[in-house]
């Protein structure tokens, strides 16, 4: 049997604008589903794999929705519990048709999700689990979801299992850029691979230069380092390789939310496939531009027959 991919974090119920123009002015909204690790999840059961996710939810309509949600996309739902006092979050999402960045409207300080507590992290049994995948999110939203972040942490380390972390950098939800960029940091020192976009880089440890980032990261133990570099691809380094890998070429962007959730969806389910490292980034570059030609955070990810299809079409 299969191990499966482990996610934390926030789901949020996600209201995308149905017409252009500033929210306060949208009269129809559609209702999806957002948050970076409900991406991946999505991303790496659509191609084949198996996700557990652990969060917290609201007992309201909105929660009740996420978990439904979860389930048409095959996610486990045994470690979501619900909260009787604190709301599930909700996002709101403008449209755009020029490729520019969506404006963003968040509900979601005292969230649920925000009072997960080390005692849900009891209850994983990390004999299901091969490999665990963080961002810098759920260690943001509360001093109660960030112990529990490093207990999960702690206990992934201590039954060996592979551990991937996207410092997916929210400085909003903070109480300040220098704790932001301390608990990231520590964070990273757990992981065997992360993927940092080069802008966090620049904020995380103050350069772009692809070498000292490198070096700075496996000083504190992490094994593989990839860099996002925008359309030119991503670059790998690790103790035996280093080099980019380009990107696709994507003549239309519609949408750039969830492009770095569809990329790590590429890296870890080529690891896990055991594709070199170079194929499993070429991977999530592919899964990156699918994304990013898609109006909603996730619905574009792609079958493991999509993916194949792009990238032999592309390579022709």
């Amino acid at each position: 049997m299969e191990k499966k991919i482990l996610l934390i974090g926030e789901p949020m119920a996600l209201l995308i604008a149905e017409t252009t123009g500033s929210l306060e002015k949208v009269e129809h909204y559609r209702r999806s589903l957002a948050g970076a690790e409900v991406n991946v999840a999505i991303g790496v059961t659509r191609l084949g794999h198996t996700a557990e996710y652990l969060t917290r939810l609201g007992e309201d309509p909105f929660g009740h929705f996420i978990e439904n949600e979860l389930k048409k996309n095959n996610i486990c739902t045994d470690l979501i519990t619900y909260d009787s006092i604190y709301k599930t979050g909700i996002q709101l999402k403008s449209k755009v048709t020029d490729g520019s960045d969506p404006i963003t409207a968040y509900y979601r300080k005292g969230s649920a999700a925000s009072h997960i507590t080390s005692e849900e992290i009891d209850k994983i049994d990390f004999s299901e689990i091969g490999l665990l995948h963080v961002t810098g999110i759920p260690p943001a939203l509360s001093d109660t979801a960030r112990e529990a972040t490093f207990h999960l942490l702690e206990l992934a380390k201590k039954n060996h299992v592979f551990i991937s972390f996207d410092p997916n950098l929210r400085p909003s939800l903070w109480e300040s850029k220098d704790t932001m960029i301390q608990v990231i940091n520590q964070i990273a020192s757990y992981a065997d691979l992360i993927l940092p976009g080069l802008a966090e880089c620049k904020i995380l440890i103050g350069t772009e230069n692809l070498n000292e980032i490198a070096e700075f990261y496996h000083k504190i133990g992490v094994q593989t380092v990839i860099i996002k570099v925008g359309s030119k691809g991503a670059w790998i380094h690790t103790l035996e390789e280093e080099g980019l890998v380009p990107g696709y070429q994507v003549d239309h962007v519609v949408d750039t939310v969830g492009a770095g959730d569809g990329f790590a969806v590429g890296v870890i389910t080529g690891i896990l496939e055991k594709l070199s490292m170079h194929e499993s980034v070429q991977r999530g570059n592919a899964i990156g531009a699918i994304q990013v030609m898609n109006v909603s955070d996730n619905e574009g990810l792609p079958t493991k027959e999509e993916l194949n299809k792009f990238m032999k079409e592309d390579s022709k």
